[in-house]
């Protein structure tokens, strides 16, 4: 399993349009079999810091799941909305629990 989590943070008051894109990218990857988990969630302490946490059955299915069209039209759709480049986000080593 790959398990991949970090944040996104929106330019100021941007932050609900982001997580609407990225709720939009989580249905986009939810028929792909290889794709266990893809949840977003807002920051509490700051409504433009937007979470990400996803899991796949490895890398390559996360890194093909980032060349389809529908995906790769929500990213255009999302970058003009951050307040800066995006960081990578942090890769865990998957150990299991529930939910997968």
């Amino acid at each position: 399993m790959y398990q991949l989590h970090g944040s996104l943070k929106a330019s100021k008051g941007n932050g609900n349009k982001l997580a609407e894109i990225l709720i939009e990218a989580s249905k986009a990857v939810s028929v792909l079999d290889e794709c266990k988990l893809y949840i977003i969630s807002k920051d509490r302490t700051d409504s433009d810091i937007i979470w990400i946490t996803e899991i796949w059955q490895n890398k390559e299915a996360h890194d093909n799941s980032l060349k389809l069209d529908s995906v790769r039209i929500l990213i255009g759709k999302a970058m003009p909305l951050l307040g800066g480049m995006p960081e990578k986000g942090q890769e865990l080593e998957f150990l299991g629990g529930y939910g997968v």
